[in-house]
């Protein structure tokens, strides 16, 4: 199944996880430490505090010095349109315009995150958009964007299978993102210097 797909089916939880994932992983950009959005990851366990633990990331993020770059600002796209409040139930998913909002964010977001890695990859991706890799065209894909597009797929589909309880191997998945990333984005900076 398609990356594309997997959004599409995604119930509340599976959608929120996506999003939250892909600006994870994409954390090194900001300037933040590996756990400003450790409380936002609790959020989807526990339910609760969403909004306030939103607020406090990106309070602590705002004031990390960054470069303006596309990449970076894509990240904090995806930061500045995440959904205050979430929906709480399957029902309310295909009902509500925070339902709407989180669908838009989870999708939003995957395409960043692809963008991104896209951006940030030292071999070239190929003539095939984002869309296209998302849709499920991989050939000639660079090791950076697979890896990304492996990765989002990896948590849906975990998401799907185990519920609640994929959570914590969706954190994985997305800690060996953030800390690849985190790797090429100190390979770049050195770069520059």
């Amino acid at each position: 199944m398609s990356l594309v797909e997997l959004i599409a089916q995604a119930d509340e939880r599976g959608l929120a996880v996506s999003g939250l994932a892909c600006l994870d992983r994409c954390v090194p950009l900001l300037g933040g430490d590996d756990d400003v959005l450790r409380p936002l990851w609790a959020s989807l366990t526990d339910g609760e505090e969403w909004g306030e633990r939103l607020a406090t990331a990106r309070s602590a993020l705002d004031t990390a010095e960054v470069d303006d770059d596309e990449a970076c600002v894509l990240a904090r796209r995806m930061l500045g349109a995440a959904p205050l409040v979430l929906p709480h139930s399957r029902e309310s998913l295909a009902r509500t315009p925070e339902a709407a909002q989180l669908r838009e964010w989870a999708d939003a977001c995957s395409v960043a995150a692809l963008q991104i890695h896209r951006m940030l990859d030292a071999k070239d991706d190929g003539d095939q958009s984002v869309t296209a890799r998302r849709e499920g065209s991989t050939d000639a894909m660079s090791p950076l964007v697979a890896a990304e597009l492996r990765r989002q797929i990896t948590i849906l589909e975990l998401l799907s299978v185990h519920g609640t309880s994929g959570l914590r191997k969706a954190l994985d998945v997305s800690t060996e993102g953030r800390r690849v990333l985190r790797a090429v984005v100190s390979r770049r900076a050195r770069g520059r210097v």
